[in-house]
């Protein structure tokens, strides 16, 4: 039987047609999501008044009560945006089409502009993208696992000179543990903390007490059989059983990790919870056509209030890259 993803169902949107769509029509994509309850007519969003005067030289609006004036992107986390509509629905698409995550290096190469604008503009998708996660409760059977990402130290040059990097005396301390919750063949939420324990009771708060909660041996996870109805897999004798099974959450791991390695080839640790998520919405709409996946994009940067953390990023001094 043929994967989703080889089949022609997975592919109802190209950049071919993006670019052949036009300006103005990718322009009324953005109304259409953005005011999806008056068919793309203007809303204002300092009052809600439904009445707007259309200033279509400047692609604005202005309200007929409280005469302010708007755009479709204002207030959103495309707010102050330079790049054409076409441009930011082509982004979209490329980053949408990635498996396993695109570069902002690839981004910049594919739309012709600056590197700083494709690393700002994919961080802000990925910010649109953790909203879907945000208010998630997970039921039914439920997987939860940790692992550890980041925080690389090389090793020495000389063999009597190297020490055990598994351990912490020998770590530069930037390893963040990422702790994942998922449903059997449903949604999945993760949370990063500085260690396994504290990133499970995190995601134990947001799991419904009538679950299902797959685990493995460690001793941290011994807690949840007080909420829960808990099975444990001890990985040190087989990886599943009739019992009890952690291998989608492990799945979870494997696609984040390529990500790291194979794609941005290093995350530094603030923005490790936004690949995580990026990597968790990856997971969740891993079987929907990369038409749909678009456009819930699309949507959710509409529904995304103005970023704090990437507005003016470059002017301030204490980035890190």
């Amino acid at each position: 039987m043929q994967h989703f993803l080889l089949s022609a169902a997975a592919r109802t949107l190209s950049l071919k047609k993006v670019f052949r769509m036009g300006e103005e029509a990718a322009y009324r994509t953005f109304c259409e999501l953005r005011w999806p309850e008056t068919d793309g007519e203007a809303i204002c969003p300092k009052c809600g008044c439904t009445e707007t005067y259309n200033i279509a030289t400047r692609r604005k609006f202005k309200c007929v009560a409280c005469h302010h004036q708007f755009s479709v992107t204002s207030g959103t986390i495309f707010a102050s945006r330079k790049m054409s509509f076409t441009d930011l629905l082509a982004a979209i698409v490329i980053f949408v089409n990635g498996a396993k995550g695109v570069s902002a290096l690839q981004m910049s190469r594919d739309l012709d502009c600056q590197y700083k604008t494709a690393f700002v503009l994919a961080h802000k998708l990925r910010e649109a993208m953790a909203l879907e996660d945000q208010h998630q409760t997970l039921e039914g059977e439920v997987e939860v696992d940790g692992a550890y990402f980041g925080g690389h130290v090389r090793p020495a040059n000389e063999k009597a000179n190297r020490r055990d990097r598994r351990l912490a005396v020998n770590q530069s301390g930037k390893r963040q543990v990422v702790v994942v919750g998922r449903e059997r063949g449903g949604e999945s939420l993760v949370v990063v903390a500085k260690s396994e324990a504290k990133g499970g009771e995190a995601v134990a708060a947001r799991i419904h007490h009538m679950s299902t909660v797959h685990a493995d041996e460690a001793s941290h996870w011994d807690d949840l059989h007080a909420k829960f109805d808990t099975r444990r897999i001890n990985h040190t004798v087989e990886y599943s059983n009739e019992w009890a099974c952690t291998n989608q959450a492990e799945s979870f791991f494997s696609r984040l990790r390529r990500m790291e390695v194979g794609t941005h080839h290093h995350i530094a640790g603030p923005y490790l919870h936004q690949y995580a998520a990026e990597a968790s919405w990856r997971e969740d709409n891993r079987r929907v056509d990369n038409g749909s996946q678009a456009m819930t994009v699309v949507a959710a940067t509409m529904a995304s209030r103005q970023s704090r953390a990437w507005s003016g990023y470059w002017q301030r001094t204490n980035q890190d890259s």
